[in-house]
């Protein structure tokens, strides 16, 4: 799923290319909102607010989209859309202005409310990471106040913190050397502050970037620490990094760290050998095994 940082280049794109323009299409593909129609309406802003994006129209209205797992939003040239392009059944939203169209492919999430009533779609979202409202005090709280919730869940948790996903909330805690399955509220609050702050600094670094990388290396397999690194050796210790699932089903998540480096197998990691994701080689993983 696309974190806090991809949302919000989503986000600024579709701002750049078409606010302060008025709409000439308007295309709905979902449900009754097929039936609405907002050409001449000019987009007067376009934001991100954790995952969500906001689309702010001055007819007072807003259309909110997310692009859960495999949504995206894609820019195009108006003048140059083909009926083939417009004809994609994987469209779920075209809207455009003379110059520009914005095609939103494959989306997980559409609606379309009053401005004034945007907070019945993101108003539980806790402070957002890359937001005007980020208040890492705040998140903090939030964190600390999830009880023996494992602190990996906590951050994913967008009522908590927004923005964070899988990918930065392993970086963290693996930088901070903390157990993605410690209770969030065993820790102490300055550790819990310092690891805010470095999920904080991780993304609001990523968001100018189309590559996203923890490391400062955006060349291919070197962009990050455990997250996508399974089976493969920990860039601090040489150990194997490993994947395992965290959270209560159905809504739980894969969580990558170091057992060397973060206090020890997971108690959802069954220690069984890993071998690098895209790997089909067989045999050479060895099972970790619990000191």
């Amino acid at each position: 799923m696309p974190e806090g940082d991809t949302v919000w280049r989503t986000a600024t794109r579709l701002h750049q290319a078409l606010a302060g323009q008025p709409l000439t299409t308007w295309d709905l593909r979902w449900g009754e909102l097929a039936t609405t129609d907002y050409v001449g309406a000019t987009t007067l802003e376009v934001v991100s607010r954790g995952k969500h994006v906001l689309q702010r129209l001055d007819a007072g209205v807003t259309l909110h989209s997310h692009l859960r797992m495999e949504g995206q939003w894609r820019i195009e040239e108006a003048a140059a859309l083909t009926s083939r392009q417009r004809s994609n059944p994987q469209i779920r939203a075209l809207v455009g202005t003379e110059r520009w169209a914005a095609l939103g492919l494959r989306l997980g999430m559409l609606d379309l409310v009053p401005t004034a009533s945007e907070d019945t779609l993101v108003g539980h979202l806790g402070p957002d990471v890359l937001g005007p409202d980020w208040d890492a005090d705040r998140a903090v709280a939030h964190l600390h106040a999830a009880g023996q919730t494992p602190i990996g869940e906590a951050m994913l948790d967008q009522r908590n913190l927004a923005g964070v996903g899988t990918l930065w909330a392993s970086e963290s805690l693996f930088l901070q050397r903390l157990s993605p399955w410690t209770a969030a509220g065993d820790l102490d609050e300055k550790v819990l502050a310092a690891l805010v702050e470095r999920a904080h600094r991780l993304i609001d670094t990523a968001r100018h970037h189309a590559v996203q990388s923890s490391t400062g290396v955006r060349r291919l397999g070197e962009t990050s620490y455990v997250h996508g690194r399974s089976g493969r050796p920990c860039r601090r210790c040489g150990g194997p990094v490993r994947v395992a699932m965290i959270g209560a089903a159905p809504q739980e998540r894969t969580m990558f760290y170091c057992p060397r480096c973060q206090g020890g197998l997971g108690p959802t990691d069954d220690g069984k050998p890993q071998t690098p994701l895209g790997s089909s080689s067989r045999g050479r993983a060895k099972p970790y095994r619990r000191v």
